[in-house]
């Protein structure tokens, strides 16, 4: 059980809609959080807020086998929403779960008919917060628009990576009165094939299934950055893929959310192990020079680049940390780089400054820099700024034809 008096090093108690979280941790809809019991487990492993399984008119019926493991880091689902009856999560599931002292978010989906009928009986049943899921833009609009109209709790819109622009959906979201956004859902639809059964791996009706965990991270952040970036006035963000680690919650807070959203971790490593991720992310952030985690919210932000940085990359090796791994040999293409311990050597005439032999070094022995842009390289950054240019101008015309 979660225990703050453990927690040593930077405070990770955060604010979300109005609520002070004990983490900032949030349990995304899904297996983890199927009834109250799921729900009470996960708040007494140290998260800040739970919430329910997708509520809809009425009880998912899911396929055999509708979940399997991609990798020790991500999982494919064909898995839907709640299986329990909603009026369950009114009268059992989330009145118990907030008895236990847990934040409840009430998960709604996904239609506006849907909105109509559930989310005033959420609020009724206790729950803090109302998370709004849907398919598509034009569905979600409405169900926030009913939401908002109709309850005096607050609502956040759960926003898809599938969607073309997810960002401007949020900024919609807002203009429509949403208190907070969570990004992102699933990816997908996708596919893993079982080689030996010849056959799709999910039981869904066509084989398909929903990607999550580490994988769809990368896409999470550029969802979230975009939103902390573009979108003045923003608040009430969690970005939610990937967080397997201390260091990738880190990340999302480094890009301005205030909260971040788990389950896969939780699902393959336990809830121990989520219990551990806050201990850790405490000590992780104090090892950063963080006092708290509002001292580490958006600061990437002003280090995001405005134009390309075309210039080389310095190397530095330390052969005290080496274990002749060979792994930045493996990984340079160009075979620019060779280990001959205790000494490095590069051939400048092949490297391309990719960066990736330093980033696979297992200890650090070999680590790079940017160098400052020289008068060749300002001249060929200048070249490349005027080639996109060029593309970019063209590209209509080029479709014309």
């Amino acid at each position: 059980m979660f225990d703050k008096e453990k927690v040593k090093g930077a405070s990770i108690g955060v604010k979300f809609c109005g609520y002070d979280l004990q983490s900032p941790f949030i349990v995304g809809s899904g297996p983890l959080t199927y009834g109250s019991e799921g729900m009470i487990r996960a708040y007494q492993a140290g998260v800040g807020a739970v919430v329910t399984k997708t509520i809809r008119l009425g009880a998912a019926i899911n396929p055999a086998h509708h979940m399997a493991k991609i990798n020790n880091e991500a999982i494919l689902n064909c898995e839907k929403w709640a299986d329990s009856d909603r009026f369950q999560w009114y009268e059992k599931e989330i009145p118990e779960a907030v008895k236990a002292g847990a934040i409840v978010i009430g998960s709604v989906g996904h239609t506006p008919m849907e909105a109509q009928a559930i989310v005033e009986d959420v609020e009724k049943a206790g729950a803090h917060i109302i998370e709004l899921v849907s398919y598509t833009e034009d569905t979600l609009l409405p169900m926030l628009d009913y939401a908002k109209a109709h309850v005096n709790i607050p609502v956040i819109c759960k926003l898809s990576g599938n969607w073309p622009d997810a960002a401007a959906t949020a900024k919609k979201c807002y203009e429509h009165g949403a208190d907070g956004i969570c990004a992102i859902d699933s990816i997908g639809p996708t596919l893993m094939i079982d080689v030996e059964k010849r056959a799709p791996v999910m039981m869904s009706n066509d084989g398909y299934g929903w990607m999550t965990g580490a994988p769809i991270k990368p896409i999470s952040m550029r969802i979230n950055s975009q939103i902390t970036r573009n979108i003045p006035g923003y608040k009430n963000l969690y970005g939610t893929g990937g967080v397997m680690k201390a260091d990738d919650a880190i990340e999302y807070l480094m890009i301005g959310c205030n909260a971040v959203g788990i389950c896969s971790v939780g699902i393959l490593k336990g809830l121990d192990y989520v219990e551990k991720m806050c201990y850790q992310l405490s000590d992780r952030l104090a090892q950063l020079g963080f006092s708290s985690i509002q001292e580490a919210m958006g600061v990437a932000l002003p280090n995001f680049p405005s134009t390309e940085n075309i210039t080389d990359m310095g190397f530095h090796y330390e052969p005290g940390k080496c274990t002749k791994c060979g792994r930045c040999e493996t990984v340079c293409c160009y075979n620019a780089r060779k280990v001959e311990f205790p000494e490095m050597k590069l051939d400048r005439t092949l490297c391309r400054s990719c960066g990736l032999c330093a980033d696979v070094c297992p200890t650090h022995a070999l680590t790079s820099f940017v160098e400052e842009q020289s008068a060749e390289n300002a001249k060929r950054a200048a070249a490349s700024k005027e080639f996109d240019a060029l593309v970019k101008e063209q590209s209509p015309k080029l479709l014309e034809h």
